[in-house]
């Protein structure tokens, strides 16, 4: 069973995102275990406290080292991949998400205010991620993302396995265009080719439209696409 432990200064912040959909089920049939540390519990101050002003002056608060060295090695063994979720990181991608599914057991650390003391990095993290270039309230968004998207790829999260092979940014590619019934509605029309039954032309003309997609849309993902192709 894949575990997630996810480091955070807000349990109450996950309850009802791990008990809905996709997540909740996979805890539920025990497919991913997920374990919610609550980083005020290895705080030995008598108010929880687990941030400080940084050294060196500026605004905000940082994460203090020791409540954090505490809490990491209480869920870290050998095996274990920590992740501080940070908006000077990385940015998520498939590959990082394809990577990191790899393994059985998964720290996540939310950062919060300015981030945490660098020295936790230093001893600890094996990957800072950011969700993009935006500023969010916390990690506990970021780490949602990062737990779900990775759990996707466990066996048996997904009903239908082989819809992760078509997904957007497989190969550099975005998925292509989606339509349902009706076939029409105020003389918008589903296109004639997924109508037709033949497979093989609606397995083309949806690859190019991902293709086309994605050059218009995501002409970094494109440029990738023509690397790889």
């Amino acid at each position: 069973m894949k575990l997630f432990n996810i480091i955070t200064l807000f349990p109450d912040f996950f309850k009802s995102p791990l008990k809905t959909s996709l997540l909740g089920r996979a805890i539920d049939s025990q497919i991913i275990k997920v374990n919610i540390v609550d980083l005020k519990l290895f705080s030995l101050d008598k108010f929880h406290r687990c941030d400080d002003s940084p050294y060196g002056g500026g605004s905000g608060m940082v994460l203090e080292p020791e409540p954090l060295f505490r809490a990491i090695e209480s869920v870290r063994n050998e095996r274990t991949k920590v992740v501080l979720t940070s908006p000077s990181g990385m940015l998520l991608n498939q590959d990082i998400v394809q990577e990191l599914s790899g393994e059985d057991n998964i720290a996540i650390i939310c950062g919060r205010y300015e981030g945490v003391d660098q020295r936790v990095i230093d001893r600890y993290v094996d990957y800072e991620i950011s969700m993009g270039d935006y500023v969010i309230s916390g990690g506990e968004y970021a780490a949602l993302v990062i737990l779900d998207s990775i759990a996707r790829y466990v066996p048996g999260f997904m009903s239908n396995p082989d819809s992760l092979m078509e997904e957007s940014f497989q190969n550099y590619l975005l998925e292509y265009p989606q339509y349902t019934r009706p076939s029409v509605i105020e003389g918008l029309e589903v296109p004639d080719v997924l109508l037709s039954g033949d497979h093989k032309k609606i397995r083309d003309w949806r690859r190019k439209k991902s293709i086309e997609k994605t050059q218009k849309v995501r002409p970094d993902l494109y440029k990738k696409y023509l690397d790889i192709k």
